[in-house]
């Protein structure tokens, strides 16, 4: 009830303000999409679902370089699941998607809400997904946000700071498996500049998690609520060649001795577009995960490596292929994506050959269609 009153004071606010001004606007726009897909694994899954996100902005712009603007939308959906044929999971619902306001001017933001925060160089293999769960394999790239402030401030010389503070977040968000304490505020920043030929970026974040949120085996005396940091380095160069790196280090105290205090991210990464017809795009990343109780110690290890290519055959029309290998258990993950433009349409036509238990993003979706091997299609309508 607290948080639909804080939407209506939002919305008030957000269509009240640029009516007490000249040039303002207000917009109306949004998504509808539905899919369905076919899993061939033993036994059959079929799974289609609708999905509807409606959005309202609004803003007022000011000579002095002023400008307010806001964005509300919802995220409506409807799936539904099958196993061998037979329902097994259905679900529906609404809830926020989008619900913020900003204040900005050509060097500062301000922003305050429900949104989404993002930063890094990786693009597919990502350490730095602290806040948001985007899968490169998603065409529409949605993610839920996160309540939040964010400031950020824009140097002269292209440099950025950012500052921000989450409250209210009781799930888990990026790579986390274990929430946040909803009561008490999250903290951090990021200071982003050039160097020569790219730009190089820290991150830090600090909050505190709560453990009472998921199983643990028996009864164990264990504190609950614990504090972790994390520091986050990335950047990225053009040297002919699209080179990046990123790394994130996260530094956990539960008082429990089965959960590592370190986890560890890496992905380097390298990008280049070949003079092929209308310009063939390659790009690789490997990525490396590492959990233990010492920072430079032996733990759990995983490796990926990733092979993704992208030709665009004219303006309407796109083809995409994403290859993934798992060092560790000798597995691979192959993906196609056939994809169409005409208008406000968009159509995709998924392919794919994966291991039955995907291993790679922490998306939280009971059913992923994306293991094993099957077809899906999907059709986006932008209004």
């Amino acid at each position: 009830m607290v948080r639909i009153r804080f939407y209506i004071v939002l919305l008030s606010v957000a269509l009240a303000a640029p009516l007490r001004a000249q040039e303002s606007f207000l917009k109306f726009k949004g998504q509808a999409d539905g899919y369905a897909g076919l899993n061939f694994s033993n036994p059959v899954q079929v799974q289609t679902g609708l999905r509807f996100i409606p959005m309202v902005s609004a803003g007022k712009s000011w000579k002095n370089n002023l400008k307010f603007d806001s964005e509300f939308s919802f995220n409506s959906y409807l799936d539904y699941h099958a196993t061998d044929w037979k329902k097994d999971n259905s679900s529906s619902g609404i809830k926020p998607y989008r619900m913020w306001l900003r204040l900005s001017s050509d060097r500062f933001e301000l922003r305050a809400g429900l949104q989404k925060i993002n930063f890094g160089s990786a693009t597919m293999l990502r350490p730095l997904m602290w806040f948001d769960r985007m899968d490169n394999r998603d065409p529409l790239q949605l993610t839920d946000g996160v309540y939040s402030l964010l400031s950020r401030y824009y140097f002269k010389n292209n440099a950025n700071a950012w500052l921000w503070v989450l409250w209210g977040n009781d799930k888990t968000k990026g790579w986390e498996i274990v929430p946040s304490v909803k009561s008490i505020p999250e903290y951090g920043g990021r200071l982003q500049f050039p160097v020569p030929k790219g730009e190089t970026a820290i991150s830090y974040h600090h909050r505190t998690a709560d453990m009472s949120k998921i199983p643990l085996p028996g009864t164990i005396n264990v504190s609950l609520k614990y504090p972790e940091d994390r520091i986050g380095l990335d950047g990225k160069w053009d040297l002919g060649v699209g080179l990046w790196v990123e790394y994130s280090l996260t530094h956990s105290k539960p008082k429990y001795e089965y959960f590592p205090q370190y986890t560890k991210m890496l992905t380097l990464g390298m990008d280049y577009t070949f003079n092929v017809g209308n310009g063939l795009n390659m790009s690789t990343e490997f990525f490396r995960y590492s959990a233990s109780s010492e920072v430079f110690g032996k733990g759990i290890d995983r490796n990926f490596s990733l092979l993704s290519a992208n030709y665009p055959f004219g303006i309407n029309n796109r083809a995409s292929c994403i290859v993934y290998y798992n060092w560790n258990d000798k597995s691979w993950y192959r993906i196609i994506n056939l994809q169409r433009q005409s208008d406000n349409w968009t159509f995709y036509l998924f392919l794919f050959w994966n291991p039955d238990k995907v291993a790679i993003y922490n998306t939280g979706n009971e059913n992923n269609m994306f293991a094993g091997k099957g077809v899906q299609f999907m059709t986006v309508f932008n209004f």
